[in-house]
């Protein structure tokens, strides 16, 4: 069971998926291939759900930042004797740019510990655990890292250091040096796949870095134009939301996780791995202002096309979905689980897709008619660009934000 506060956890996302990384450096949440999937690792809500762990030994003090303009993590380790940068991402699709952020993830967790200063021992634990810890996978050493099978996931783990397997366990040491790095990848792939999860090498490692540096720097240069109070704050809000977006569809899940209660101890653990209808005005006002109008259109897209195929038969508009667009969310709990700081019961699923709530007509329609004022603001703005000098566009665009407020 996790004790961390929760605010000491980093999100990662490929727009399929999300993985929380504690300040410790231990990933205690991740779930594939999608938000809503059984978690592979989920230490989160139980300690037999598993985690990854890569830390320095004696740690005295520890930073973290997101790169800029990314959700690629990077948490400093000073030690005693040195200093360590352990860079987490989620890989993006090979050459995912712009609006094709995330559209082909290979359902890759990326991990990179660079030593900058002295000497640093790495330590590393891994425990894998499928289908919510309640699958303890076989492990196999192969050449260059662990595989884990067992139920319907296979799991690959790549690692450059000596690895001791103990039944259900990985762990092991490495000592970096100044300059020295080490990558580490955790690839997924269901059973039933014909592609299958691979052994990583560490100049594969680094170009899925670099590519999904740049994947993320695209996205928000071609979407996040806000200038304005808190510009800083407002950009890093459009990528989380961006983050929480699930590609093929453009849902957008209330959370990454399930079962985190509402007051510590409590019952009230729900499963917010889904899309609500009620907030699709607000979460449309808020890419819109995030400067990301082509995800708050997809998003659109996808709460309409929802919502006209839960209307048949007469019956009332459903408020919520699955980030696929499907109906059945039936709620189930896990016993098994002692949930974050004992808050039980661990739910997945949620039983208020079948709840009759009027107010959801009057969130959709207030979706419309704020994605039709955004519309046409858009079109009146592209018809003075299109008609300016250089000097006259750059009056248009400041026009343009006087009027997003």
């Amino acid at each position: 069971m996790s004790t961390t506060p929760i605010a000491d956890y980093a999100l990662l996302s490929d727009r399929h998926s999300a993985a929380l990384v504690s300040r410790d450096g231990s990933i205690d949440w991740l779930c594939f291939p999608r938000f809503d999937s059984p978690s592979i690792l989920g230490r989160l809500l139980g300690d037999e759900a598993g985690h990854w762990s890569i830390g320095a030994t004696s740690a005295t003090q520890v930073t973290r930042r997101y790169l800029d303009r990314t959700m690629v993590l990077e948490t400093t380790f000073r030690t005693p004797t040195g200093t360590v940068v352990i860079t987490d991402a989620l890989a993006m699709g090979d050459g995912n740019r712009g609006h094709e952020l995330g559209r082909s993830a290979p359902h890759l967790l990326l991990r990179r510990a660079t030593c900058v200063e002295g000497e640093v021992e790495l330590s590393l634990e891994y425990v894998p655990r499928p289908e919510y810890g309640l699958v303890h996978p076989l492990l196999d050493a192969v050449d260059g890292g662990v595989v884990a099978f067992g139920g319907a996931d296979v799991l690959v783990l790549s690692s450059p250091m000596a690895l001791t397997v103990d039944q259900t366990a990985v762990s092991g040491q490495l000592q970096l040096r100044r300059g020295e790095s080490a990558g580490f990848a955790l690839h997924h792939a269901k059973r039933a796949e014909t592609g299958t999860a691979k052994v990583w090498s560490q100049s594969e490692i680094g170009v899925r870095f670099e590519d999904t540096v740049s994947a993320w720097e695209s996205w928000s240069e071609l979407h996040q134009a806000y200038v304005g109070p808190w510009q800083d704050l407002v950009h890093h809000s459009g990528r989380v939301l961006q983050s929480l977006s699930y590609a093929p569809t453009g849902a957008i899940c209330a959370a990454a996780t399930t079962s985190l209660p509402e007051a510590v101890g409590g019952s009230r653990n729900w499963d917010y791995r889904y899309t609500w209808v009620r907030d699709a005005s607000f979460t449309i006002e808020a890419l819109w202002v995030a400067a990301c109008p082509d995800e708050a259109n997809e998003f659109f897209d996808y709460v309409t096309t929802s919502a006209a195929g839960s209307l048949d038969g007469g019956g009332d508009l459903q408020i919520m979905f699955g980030i696929g667009g499907e109906r059945d969310l039936t709620e189930r709990e896990l016993p098994h689980l002692e949930g974050w700081r004992h808050s039980v019961p661990v739910r997945v699923g949620n039983g208020a897709w079948k709840q009759r709530q009027l107010d959801v007509y009057g969130e959709l329609l207030s979706a419309v008619n704020r994605l039709s004022d955004h519309l046409r603001s858009c079109t009146w703005a592209w018809s003075l660009r299109s008609r300016g000098s250089a000097h006259g566009r750059g009056e248009d665009e400041r026009s343009l934000q006087a009027r997003r407020g």
